[in-house]
């Protein structure tokens, strides 16, 4: 039990004097802001990336990033019964991010294979999950990517 104690308190010592800080401690912290998006593509997957992407603008820092995101969504039929019913499905998402402070270009793609169901409006409710977590990991890769450039 006394052992157990001083290992947390020195844990919890050693961490608040080694300057361990969170990347993501605040997204007001952040040294620029994302001001503009155009979007064009997947109009389902735009309205997730915009909802995920509003969240990073700040007016009071002077890094302003404009961006044109070109996105690809696909449905893509992998496997098939006996009978010929669809039984497995590749979805992918592909956005093109291309920054025009600097003329580079950020390509990101997710994928993921989901079973058929029997009840087409469930699939339809669970590629649109899905398609939220897309955005939402696509949003997160771009961030990083922006924070070491």
């Amino acid at each position: 039990m006394i052992k157990t104690n001083i290992i947390i308190i020195s844990l919890i010592l050693f961490l608040n004097s080694c300057g361990f800080t969170p990347i993501y401690l605040k997204k007001n912290d952040l040294k620029f802001s994302i001001e503009e998006v155009n979007y064009s593509g997947d109009r389902d997957l735009n309205n997730f990336l915009k909802i995920n992407l509003d969240q990073y603008k700040n007016e009071k820092v002077d890094n302003k990033i404009f961006i044109e995101a070109k996105s690809t969504y696909k449905k893509v039929i992998l496997s098939k019964d006996g009978t010929g019913v669809v039984t497995n499905y590749l979805l992918v998402a592909e956005v093109i991010f291309l920054i025009k402070s600097n003329n580079k270009e950020i390509k990101i793609v997710e994928r993921k294979i989901i079973d058929s169901m029997d009840d087409k409006f469930e699939e339809a409710r669970y590629e649109r999950t899905i398609k939220q977590n897309f955005a939402s990991s696509i949003s997160s890769k771009l961030t990083s990517e922006l924070i070491i450039n």
